[in-house]
């Protein structure tokens, strides 16, 4: 009995608390991230039509581009190129924090405050605005140079930037994960794929990335290079000032700050023992489905345009979607991540199971259906009904 619970201690170590916490808010914010952002853009379309009825144009095609610019104005849109190198633009940043961590540290732990404060203030405006409805009337308050902004935006604000004070005074490995949910909330929300293409060029070159980072990287640099950035603790800016300042007490009292690269969360049954999750395991496949939920609201869109002209709907539609298809894949190759860093008592690269088992079924399905020549190169390209029943 002993040798067969030894033998399945990994399938207990899955349901720890902190492996179902991992499993449970990575997918939630997959989730939440891409229908933010699918929201996101069917309100900008939804205002560039009010626009476009209060001034009377006239165009199809320039109002149709006026719309497109103004959606990805504060949107980051990748090419082919940018896909390619993004891979090789996160190796050297890894590099400079592995060989110039303790030189640079307090610039790493402002930078990412500063940029986790917007993220976070992101993340908690819809709360805000909910909150602040009954007793706002949406008007934009000004600050000069600064800009206009709303209520909600300011309070969600002061919210993001207390919370990321706290953190910095305590170090609390909650306040890290709440700052880190916002980094990934916002990037899926920020960052587009605009193809199949780029999607499979992207997270193919990350996954090379990842591979290499975490089982090659220690015979180049005789240590896990990954693990090592990852888990290094950065100086409190507030230690170091207090330093220059001849200010012991506070020195003394400022704790170590883990930067939010990554998700922590400690298990409650294990004292000491803790999950941890990179953004990029989060984020980058979240890409990647948040490209697919748009690709599935598209098609949702073409299919009630083509009820409306009155031709019949394809018949090999499912009511599995490429998002729901994507998700699943997701789930499974997370599941098999985690139970890989179990049976091997060590690190894992998570893309190296979540690429394939995001892509792969995606790949499959999109050729079944007959979408994956669109779906590779120009997915979104409006094409008129009338035009193929010519044909």
């Amino acid at each position: 009995m002993a040798a067969t619970q030894a033998d399945y201690q990994w399938a207990y170590s899955i349901m720890d608390s902190s492996r179902v916490s991992t499993f449970l808010i990575s997918i939630l914010l997959i989730v939440y991230g891409s229908f933010r952002s699918l929201n996101m853009e069917q309100e900008a379309r939804e205002r560039e039509k009010e626009r476009e009825k209060t001034m009377g144009l006239t165009g199809l095609a320039t109002n149709n581009s006026s719309a497109e610019n103004n959606y990805f104005a504060g949107v980051q849109t990748l090419d082919t190129m940018q896909a390619l190198c993004l891979p090789l633009g996160a190796s050297v940043s890894l590099l400079v924090m592995f060989f110039f961590f303790d030189s640079m540290q307090m610039l790493f732990a402002i930078c990412t405050a500063i940029i986790a404060t917007v993220a976070l203030a992101f993340l908690l405006l819809p709360m805000c605005q909910y909150i602040i409805r009954p007793c706002s009337d949406g008007n934009k308050i000004s600050f000069g140079v600064c800009g206009r902004f709303t209520g909600a935006e300011l309070l969600s604000f002061s919210l993001a930037l207390f919370i990321v004070c706290i953190w910095v005074l305590t170090g609390h490995w909650l306040l890290m994960d709440a700052m880190g949910m916002g980094l990934c909330v916002a990037l899926i929300a920020f960052v587009r794929l605009p193809s199949l293409k780029v999607s499979t060029l992207l997270l193919t070159g990350l996954l090379i990335y990842d591979v290499f980072w975490v089982f090659f990287s220690s015979y180049i640099f005789n240590t896990n290079v990954m693990v090592k950035v990852a888990t290094r603790p950065a100086e409190n800016p507030v230690g170091i000032v207090a330093r220059k300042l001849h200010l012991g007490g506070i020195v003394k009292e400022a704790p170590k700050l883990s930067l939010p690269g990554k998700l922590v969360f400690p298990s409650l049954q294990n004292s000491g023992h803790f999950s941890m999750l990179g953004l990029g395991d989060i984020v980058m496949p979240g890409l990647l489905l948040c490209f697919v939920l748009r690709y599935d609201a598209y098609k949702k869109s073409q299919l009630l345009h083509l009820g409306e002209t009155g031709l019949p709907p394809p018949r090999h539609l499912s009511k599995v979607s490429y998002f729901h298809c994507s998700l699943i894949g997701y789930f499974l190759g997370l599941l098999t991540a985690t139970v890989s860093a179990e049976v091997f008592k060590a690190a894992q690269p998570a893309l190296l199971y979540l690429v394939p088992f995001t892509l792969l079924p995606l790949l499959t399905m999109a050729y079944l259906k007959g979408d994956l020549r669109r779906m590779w190169s120009e997915p979104f390209i409006v094409h008129s009904p009338s035009k193929h029943l010519e044909v």
